[in-house]
Parts: structure tokens; C-alpha cells; sequence
């Protein structure tokens, strides 16, 4: 098989470009040969682009290397970024400088090369029945005068200009026309994404659609389904070979759209049943510890040592979580809440319940900051009940280290918390019943995997994040675990009040602060720079520390950045925390992990530097006292419209999810921090995550409605969609199953 295999690839660039009108070579009139040939054929993943007319080794290899086109499959699934409405040609009477693109049928004289060296250049006369107009290359001009003939009529399609008073374009499209002869070109014109290398080797956008045009001229097999019959009834879709055909050749922009319509649903289809199905997976096999006993250590803290009386959003996610942990499965639980909401309280209730159950709880932090203050605020909340609390980190000491991975093979160490240095070999627990993991989109996959198997047995999994997701987002990156969220602060937090100042406003910015720090108040500046850009006029951090000592003289200003050395950051942290220093200027090392409710202004220097998301974590590091918090946000006076309406965003709204919401829109989800990270299950290469958030609603009851009657997809009716999902995960890893 492998045999006749090479030898249809040897003559497939033949046999392509010979059909249908040139008899195919005697050798091939074998039908088994023909039915293997044909095989192949439908297998477009196996078809090398190389063999494409048109291509050839050198074009191949820059497709691989620029676009990742390295098959025809990749090629047809490489998609237009837009659309060109080339149906109307205009005569050059009705045209003017003021127009966009627009298309012109005629004839070209006078083709002429004018100047020398840099201000060489050529120009032509273009004229149809009504007028002319003047056509100018800088580039490729051997080119242009080796490809054009002056007793030919061609269409041309560019930009109109008025220079000297007479209209010309610069650098047209050109294609000769034939009467009667279909054009490639002709109506919509799809538009794709090329590199500047690629453009430099003659591969650019249109380049790209001729390529495809010859795909599908000489491949005249229909594309396989990839999707069930029924489903396409169902939900009355267009059939796959007629959609990937349309969307880069449409007939018109309704055709168009119930194209992409197909493309986008099943590509978002598809990431849901992966999901869904894992999720079903591993209910079925994954078997979790039973917690089925609320014992004295949680009633003890719950009666006697609460810090505060749980809002009614605590008491939800803690039942939720209580009911996964005592269903016999294993909890795979992401929970959600803006900074200060208790999600920690939360947390630590979780990992009493399985104290009581005689398992052993760790939680998992990004930081060695962040690690310390969950391990100094826990310690102190169940010292009452002797419970034994350790961290473990990179700055652990080795005796130290030896005495923690002691207590933790013998048991006496029931909840460790740490950071990295978790998940190495060597830290072996007794009883690992639930892995807390904080700020979770810090970690990667591999990182928390490791972390997964400590124990024979899976332990319980929560994953907490402060940075609020996207309900489009959570439902695909995270759609494979049960989400809580808490949605309410405690009692007596206030809503912190968000001002954007320009910076002439620095005056009456300083007085405010000095009036909060005579109340006894602490004061943040968080700056984006450490030290000056030549490229970049902001604020720095060095120019800003210097700045507010002079400005607060009578005030003890500490400074802390990401490329001090641990224990210098670590001092000047504590230095504020203690309240010895009024003032912090900072980077966004302070974003997560540290906890000064005593602080009661966050002030943001050069406030446009910041995405949405960010500010709005940084705004939570006030706040978390009973006192009036305040967020300024200080810029420049000239903005671009899209940071205005970032900022006018963070004074309207404290409502995290509100902001992760409009931050996707504007930033798109592949931007947002931590979902690079976290990867989509499958890549998208139509559909758009802040777009299309209907059709990912769609997707998932599709997804939803399959599973219902075949949760593993064992029967013969979906084994289209079972042969697909393992295509789609040879395609990239799947990290799904890990929390």
C-alpha cells in the first residue's frame, strides 16, 4: 500500500493537470491503482502543496514557512480576511480622486520608463470609449513591461488619485480580458493575508486566490463531509464542498454568508463535542474521592473563627463544590470572582472539608508573593484549630525542606501551599485529596498536569482566577469544567470611585493624595516603564520615584519592580505593608498578590499604556478595607478613540465581567492575557470568539444535543464526527482533561 502510495504521488502533478480532457497514462487503467489514486485524492491532508500547478519546491517551502500551507487541505482552510465588491466596471468619465477602489475595462499606449536609479519609474496611458487616465509602477517594473501588450484589453482595479490635476493609479491590478471567458476575479474578490516576504517573491493575496482557483479546477473529487448527515438537515447547512468552494469563490454575499455560517458553526461545533465529550469521559472513568463527611474541623471555623459573615455568593460556590466532592467523581471546578470577593475563605472551607475526610489539601500560587500571603492568611485563620500549615517555595531552606517533605509522606502536614516547587518529583504527599490552583492562567498546562497526578487516585481540582472571563471565553477554554462564580463583596467593602485625569491636572491630584495620607491612608503609582524609552514618551517608574519624594518629602516612598532581587522587593513590600511608607511607586509587579487594606488610592501613570483587564486588576488593589477607595487614571491629553473609550469603560463600571466582556470586543480573545497560554482546544481559523458568540451558543447545543443520545459518539450515525474530533487532535495536543 505504502509502495503504490509514493508512486501516485510521482505522477499525481501529471495526472492533475492532464484531466479531464487528456487520457490518463496506460499504467493507470489498473482499477485497483485508480481506486487507491482516488483515495489519496480525497485524503487532501496527504496532498502535498508542492504538486500543485503553480507551486513548485521554492513557493512550497515559503508557504510552509510563512503560512503553514504545507498541504492542499491547509490551503483550501486558509480563508479570505475580507472581501472586494469587483462586479461593476466603471467607464473612466464617472470616476474622481475622491473614490475607493474601483475597476476600469480598456486598453493600454504610451508604456514608458521615466528617471534614473531611485526616481525611476513607468507610466502608461489607460483609455476606454469615454476618457484616460495615467497608470505609474515604482516597482517591478520589468515585470510590468515583460507582461503587458498594447493591443490587448485588460481590467484594471485600483485607487483612484488626483495628481496635477489629472487622475492617475498608482500600482493597479491588471488582468487581461477575454470576451466570454470567465474571470477569476470577477464579483466578490476574496482577499487573504500574505507576508512582506512572501510579497517580495510575487506570492501576494491574488497570487494566493489563483492558486486556489487551480486547486479546484483540477481537483474534482467532492471535499469529504465532516459533519453528519443529519445534522446538516437539522440545522439546514450548506454541504462542506460547496461552502469551502463559496467562501473563496462567492457568487454573491448571501451565498457568502450561509458559507461562512457553515464553516464558523462547525469549527465552533467541534471545540464544544471535544470538550463536552471529555467532560463525559471522565465522569464516566474518572472516579474522585468521596467526601461524604462535613466534620469539626469545618462546623469548628465555620461557628467559632469566621473573619466575617460569608455573603450569600460564598455559601453557593462552597455548596456547589460540596456537592462535587461527595458525588463520587472527581470535581474539575473553575471558580470565578473580582478581586476581594472571599474567593480565598472560599477556597480554605473546601480544604477543611477534606481535612475532615482525612485527605491531605495543597494550593498552588504563580508567585512567591502571592504563595506567602495565602500561606500567612490561612495559617492565621486555622491556628485555632491546630492544624498544620506549610509553604514551600524556591526560597525554601533545604533543612526546611527536609522537615516539609517529611510531614508530608507521614501525613502530618495537611494543607501545603506553594508555587512551582509544588509540582516537583520529589514532593510526595501521604494523601492528596484537592489541588487548589490560584491565578491558574499563570501556570502552563504541563506545569498543573504534573500537579494533577500526585496522587493514584485524581485528587478534587479548583482553579480560581480574580481576572473575570469572558462567558464566551470561559464556555471554550474552560468549557469543560463547572463554573461558581461569587458575585458580591463582602459587607461593608465600597465601591471604589474611578476618575481619569489629563496629566495637568497633577496639582490637584497631589493635594488629594496628601489629604488621604493625613487620614492615615497609603497611597499606590504604578508606572509601565522601569527605565526611559528613546521609542516610547510615557512616564517612567525611575522618573516617577523620584518624583514623588520630592513632591511628598515629609512621606517615607518606597519603590518595587520586577528586576529587583527578591529580597530587596521583598523588603520594600514589607516596609509598606507595615505602613512605615505612605507611598509605593510600582510596576505591575503589584497586580496580584499583594494585600494592604490600609491602601486606599491607586493612582495609574500613563493609564493608556494598560489594557482594560489590567486596570481593572490593578484597581482591586484597593479597596479592600472599610474605608472610601479611589482609582485614578492619569494620560495624556491626546488620546486615540479606542483608549477613551477604554477609559470612559473603567469610570462607568466596577463590574469585572462587564470589562472582560468589552475588552474582547476590542482586543480580541487572543489577546487577553492567559488564553494563549491556556489554548483553544482546536485552532480557529473562520470563526471569532468576541464575534460570533451566538453561533458558539449554537455550537455548544448542537454539541450538546449529539451527546445526549451517544455521550462517547460510539455510534455508527456520529463516527464521522468521532473520525473528525481525532483528525482535529492530531492536529494540536489536547489539554482539555487537565483543570
Amino acid at each position: 500500500m505504502r509502495a503504490l502510495s509514493k508512486k501516485a504521488h510521482k505522477y499525481h502533478h501529471q495526472s492533475i493537470t492532464q484531466m479531464p480532457s487528456t487520457p490518463v497514462h496506460s499504467s493507470f487503467a489498473n482499477p485497483i491503482f485508480l481506486l487507491i489514486l482516488r483515495f489519496i485524492m480525497s485524503e487532501l491532508a496527504t496532498l502535498n502543496i508542492m504538486y500543485l500547478p503553480g507551486v513548485g519546491p521554492h513557493r512550497a517551502e515559503l508557504l510552509k514557512q510563512e503560512l503553514r500551507i504545507v498541504s492542499y487541505e491547509d490551503l483550501i482552510y486558509y480563508f479570505p480576511y475580507k472581501y472586494i465588491d469587483r462586479s461593476r466596471i466603471y467607464t473612466i468619465r464617472e470616476i474622481d480622486g475622491s473614490m475607493q477602489n474601483i475597476q476600469l475595462k480598456g486598453k493600454i499606449t504610451d508604456l514608458r520608463t521615466i528617471g534614473e536609479g531611485r526616481a525611476k519609474r513607468m507610466t502608461a496611458t489607460f483609455s476606454d470609449a469615454t476618457g484616460s487616465v495615467e497608470l505609474v509602477w515604482f516597482k517591478g517594473l520589468k515585470f510590468v513591461k515583460g507582461s503587458l501588450n498594447a493591443d490587448h484589453t485588460y481590467i484594471l482595479f485600483g485607487k483612484p488619485s488626483v495628481f496635477n490635476g489629472s487622475i492617475n493609479i498608482v500600482h493597479p491590478d491588471i488582468e487581461p480580458y477575454e470576451e466570454g471567458k470567465p474571470r477569476i476575479e470577477a464579483g466578490l474578490q476574496a482577499h487573504y493575508n500574505t507576508t512582506e516576504k512572501m510579497k517580495n517573491k510575487f506570492l501576494n493575496s491574488k497570487a494566493i486566490h489563483k492558486l486556489l482557483h487551480t486547486l479546484f479546477i483540477n481537483y474534482k473529487g467532492k471535499i469529504p463531509e465532516t459533519l453528519p448527515a443529519y445534522l446538516i438537515e437539522r440545522h439546514k447547512l450548506m454541504i462542506l464542498d460547496e461552502a469551502l468552494r463559496t467562501v473563496h469563490f462567492p457568487k454573491d454575499n448571501q451565498t457568502l454568508e450561509k458559507a461562512r455560517f457553515r464553516l464558523k458553526l462547525e469549527e465552533l461545533f467541534y471545540i464544544q463535542l471535544n470538550i463536552l465529550k471529555l467532560k463525559n469521559q471522565r465522569t464516566a472513568y474518572t472516579k474522585g474521592h468521596i467526601f461524604g463527611k462535613i466534620g469539626d474541623y469545618f462546623h469548628h471555623f465555620y461557628n467559632e473563627h469566621l473573619p466575617f459573615q460569608l455573603t450569600n455568593a460564598q455559601k453557593r460556590v462552597i455548596r456547589e463544590m460540596r456537592h462535587d466532592m461527595g458525588s463520587g467523581h472527581q470535581m474539575n471546578r473553575l471558580l470565578q470572582g473580582d478581586v476581594g470577593s472571599g474567593k480565598t475563605l472560599a477556597a480554605l472551607m473546601v480544604m477543611l472539608i477534606a481535612l475532615d475526610n482525612n485527605f491531605q489539601a495543597c494550593m498552588m500560587a504563580p508567585t512567591e508573593i502571592l504563595a506567602t500571603q495565602h500561606y500567612v492568611t490561612i495559617r492565621q485563620m486555622v491556628e485555632p484549630l491546630g492544624i498544620k500549615v506549610s509553604l514551600l517555595t524556591g526560597s525554601t531552606k533545604k533543612k526546611e525542606r527536609q522537615i516539609i517533605d517529611q510531614e508530608l509522606r507521614n501525613g502530618t502536614l495537611q494543607i501545603l501551599i506553594g508555587t512551582h516547587a509544588l509540582i516537583e518529583d520529589t514532593v510526595v504527599f501521604n494523601s492528596l485529596g484537592l489541588v487548589i490552583i490560584d491565578e491558574q492562567h499563570r501556570f502552563g498546562v504541563e506545569q498543573r498536569a504534573r500537579l494533577w497526578k500526585k496522587n493514584a487516585q485524581p485528587p478534587h481540582v479548583l482553579v480560581m482566577t480574580a481576572t473575570p472571563i469572558p462567558r464566551t471565553l470561559a464556555m471554550t477554554v474552560y468549557g469543560d469544567l463547572d463554573v461558581s462564580v461569587i458575585d458580591e463583596l463582602p459587607p461593608g467593602r465600597k465601591p471604589i470611585q474611578t476618575v481619569h485625569y489629563f496629566h495637568n491636572r497633577r496639582n490637584q491630584l497631589n493635594r488629594f493624595l496628601r489629604q488621604e495620607i493625613d487620614k492615615g491612608r497609603q497611597i499606590y503609582v504604578v508606572y509601565p516603564l522601569i527605565d526611559e524609552s528613546e521609542k516610547m514618551d510615557f512616564k517612567n517608574l525611575s522618573e516617577g520615584y523620584e518624583y514623588m519624594k520630592k513632591a511628598f518629602p515629609d512621606n517615607e516612598v518606597t519603590m518595587v519592580h520586577g528586576r529587583m532581587k527578591p529580597a530587596d522587593k521583598d523588603a520594600a513590600m514589607a516596609e509598606f505593608a507595615s505602613g512605615k511608607a505612605q507611598i509605593l511607586v510600582a510596576t505591575t509587579v503589584i497586580e496580584v498578590g499583594v494585600n494592604v487594606p490600609n491602601a486606599s488610592v491607586m493612582v495609574i501613570e500613563s493609564a493608556e499604556r494598560f489594557g482594560l483587564s489590567q486596570l481593572h486588576q490593578l484597581r482591586g488593589r484597593v479597596g479592600r478595607g472599610a474605608e472610601q477607595s479611589y482609582c485614578i487614571l492619569m494620560t495624556d491629553y491626546k488620546l486615540a478613540e479606542e483608549t477613551r473609550k477604554r477609559m470612559e469603560i473603567m469610570v462607568r463600571t466596577n463590574d469585572g465581567f462587564e470589562i472582560a466582556e468589552a475588552d474582547m470586543k476590542m482586543r480580541g480573545p487572543g489577546d487577553l492575557e492567559g488564553t494563549q497560554q491556556s489554548g483553544l482546544p482546536f485552532e480557529l481559523k473562520i470563526a471569532n470568539l468576541s464575534r460570533d458568540s451566538r453561533l458558539l451558543q449554537v455550537g455548544r447545543q448542537m454539541a450538546e444535543e449529539v451527546l445526549k443520545n451517544d455521550p462517547l459518539l460510539e455510534k455508527q450515525e456520529n463516527f464521522v464526527l468521532s473520525k473528525q474530533l481525532k483528525k482535529l487532535a492530531r492536529q494540536k495536543i489536547n489539554w482539555s482533561m487537565i483543570s
